[in-house]
């Protein structure tokens, strides 16, 4: 998309040393970033729609730096090695490098952008979640509402947490979404938090009444419903029985479809499931 502030931001990374600075571009103009000893860029997985296999938004997520593939997963690593204020240093730079990553590729009519806020950071931040981040977008002059923060599983003497995390984002001008291992526990979260959509795990949906519940009850409340994880024929034949029975489009992401890379995929590329 066109920004100045951007374009010129590229431009001085472009000129950048990757010795001498912290934030440089590669060959493939990827936006790298090095934190301590290990360097990192972004990998973007799309969300599909059932049917015609449209991409509806993309996640992105943080891969060790690699000129050859798209690196490996990088939390992972980091989980039991950062000090809270590390972790969120580690935060700011990846959702950065996100939207550096993105916007740099995406034109005016792409979709929005899915971006996780690692669980340490829920409590690691004092207060105001979302005023740097969205300094950083001004500066960039990228515009902030077609991005998502995506917050993590919790436990449920930790929902007053994410309320109060919610409401930091939400007044600094974010959409918010919530994670959920399994469509009762978006149930209870439709209830208690109402986000603005909410990603659940595909991967055990035992009980076909939870999920008809969960997607007649959003659609009631206009939360939109994504299943992330879809790897398989069995769980993408199920949502689609689901969709069909209830006359609902079904939103989802997985390696069924596609392996999260560093390149925005063209309209209608790779839609077809396996």
């Amino acid at each position: 998309m066109t920004s100045q502030a951007l374009d010129a931001y590229l431009e001085r990374l472009n000129n950048a040393s990757h010795t001498a600075s912290k934030v440089w571009l590669d060959e493939q103009e990827r936006a790298v970033g090095r934190y301590f000893n290990t360097s990192l860029t972004s990998a973007f997985q799309p969300v599909r729609a059932f049917g015609d296999g449209g991409i509806v938004a993309y996640e992105a997520f943080a891969r060790s730096y690699s000129e050859f593939d798209d690196g490996l997963h990088l939390w992972k690593l980091l989980d039991h090695a950062a000090s809270d204020d590390e972790s969120v240093e580690l935060d700011r730079l990846c959702r950065m490098l996100h939207a550096v990553n993105y916007y740099r590729q995406a034109g005016s009519d792409a979709p929005e952008l899915h971006l996780s806020v690692h669980a340490r950071l829920l409590a690691a931040v004092n207060s105001n979640h979302g005023v740097a981040y969205r300094r950083i977008l001004s500066v960039l002059e990228l515009p902030h509402d077609r991005i998502v923060l995506q917050l993590p599983v919790v436990t449920p003497n930790q929902r007053w947490l994410l309320n109060y995390v919610l409401d930091n984002y939400r007044r600094n001008g974010f959409r918010l979404g919530v994670s959920a291992n399994s469509p009762l526990e978006a149930l209870g979260l439709l209830d208690k938090v109402r986000p603005d959509l909410i990603k659940v795990d595909a991967r055990e949906l035992p009980d076909p009444d939870s999920v008809g519940l969960l997607l007649l009850r959003a659609a009631e409340q206009g939360v939109r419903i994504f299943f992330k994880r879809v790897e398989n024929r069995e769980v993408f034949d199920k949502l689609e029985q689901y969709g069909s029975a209830l006359a609902q489009s079904i939103h989802a992401q997985g390696y069924l479809w596609d392996t999260p890379g560093a390149r925005l995929l063209l309209s209608g590329e790779g839609a077809q499931a396996a």
